[in-house]
């Protein structure tokens, strides 16, 4: 298996990127295709024993940089490294490409280059991001706003996907986000949802509020992107918060090493995305991984490895498999999307 990684891309690149991919070949046994401004990338590769791994470089002087806007910075740049590297997988030279930002040309490069699935007009993501709740996975976390209730579907099949291969449950749970448990809860958008899920013949148990999700009551919650994206950052400071409180009240109280161990647990029961470093971008036709922008060597090595078990378990093709079933059962021809 090859992976295709913007050298590029994040804000520690191409030297964090440089040293997770080398980490990865090795960890995970998969090639890797580096593309980036050759000398450069070489330079970096020439710190690390690299034997035994397949590690290449495909050569580009052109890479988006943060605060560019993604669609022009895309049309002006045709050599961009994460444009090269999404080009990989659509040519068949790669099976996967992952990147770490700016996180806008990352979705601009896999819409461009490899479309989305058919029935699914945009890309979406999600995936588990709190640590008290490691089998609850959300849709969208800030791929899309404005959603249609036929989007917030699609999103309930795709987690239902995520939730089946890569946490193996079986028949999870799906449940809409709202101010009230009761159906008729919400703005029109989720009150709209609420019917087309109920047909959908996914396991859907009605509507969730924002206090249900730490407990793991539903396996997949539904959402738009803007509601997602601000509970996901406010969870994010919420845990980086509490861990300074805690350290500031116990730094003298308990031994370094014991602090240390609880923030760490802290930060991951609140901040499970931080820790994970990214995931696969749904819905898209080939499996395309975003990493954060801030992500360090370890990151972009476990994303690698998101990668290729995305590849493994073929995401792709149980997506397409669950949303000509779903669409099936409620008389929605996939074109709707």
């Amino acid at each position: 298996m090859k992976i295709a990684v913007d050298a590029m891309g994040g804000d520690y690149a191409p030297e964090e990127v440089v040293k997770g991919v080398v980490i990865a070949a090795k960890e995970y046994d998969v090639g890797i295709i580096l593309v980036g401004p050759q000398a450069r990338v070489a330079e970096e590769l020439a710190k690390y024993d690299c034997s035994g791994v397949a590690i290449e470089i495909v050569d580009t002087d052109e890479y988006l940089v943060e605060g560019e806007h993604p669609a022009y910075a895309l049309r002006q740049k045709r050599k961009a490294s994460i444009l090269v590297a999404t080009k990989l997988v659509k040519e068949g030279k790669a099976d996967a490409v992952v990147g770490a930002g700016p996180t806008g040309g990352v979705v601009g490069s896999a819409l461009q280059v490899l479309g989305t699935v058919e029935g699914i007009s945009r890309p979406v993501v999600g995936g588990a991001f709190l640590g008290f709740a490691p089998k609850t996975v959300m849709m969208d976390l800030g791929g899309n706003v404005d959603c249609r209730p036929d989007q917030l579907l699609d999103f309930a099949i795709v987690g239902t996907v995520y939730a089946q291969k890569m946490l193996n449950i079986q028949n999870p749970t799906v449940a809409l986000l709202s101010v009230g448990a009761e159906e008729g809860k919400g703005n029109e958008i989720v009150k709209a949802s609420y019917s087309l899920l109920q047909k959908s013949g996914l396991n859907f148990i009605g509507n969730v509020e924002g206090y249900d999700i730490p407990t793991g009551r539903a396996n997949v919650v539904i959402c738009d992107g803007f509601v997602g994206n601000i509970l996901v950052k406010f969870c994010e400071s919420l845990g980086e918060t509490i861990c300074r409180w805690f350290e500031d009240k116990v730094k003298e109280k308990l031994p370094e090493s014991d602090v240390k161990e609880i923030v760490d647990g802290l930060l991951l029961a609140t901040n499970l995305v931080s820790a994970s470093g990214g995931g696969p971008l749904w819905a898209v036709d080939g499996v395309a991984c975003v990493a954060h922008g801030r992500s360090r060597f370890n990151e972009i090595a476990g994303v690698i490895g998101q990668a290729k078990l995305a590849v493994k378990l073929d995401l792709v093709g149980s997506l397409k498999a669950e949303l000509v079933a779903a669409r099936s059962k409620l008389n929605m021809p996939l074109s709707e999307s």
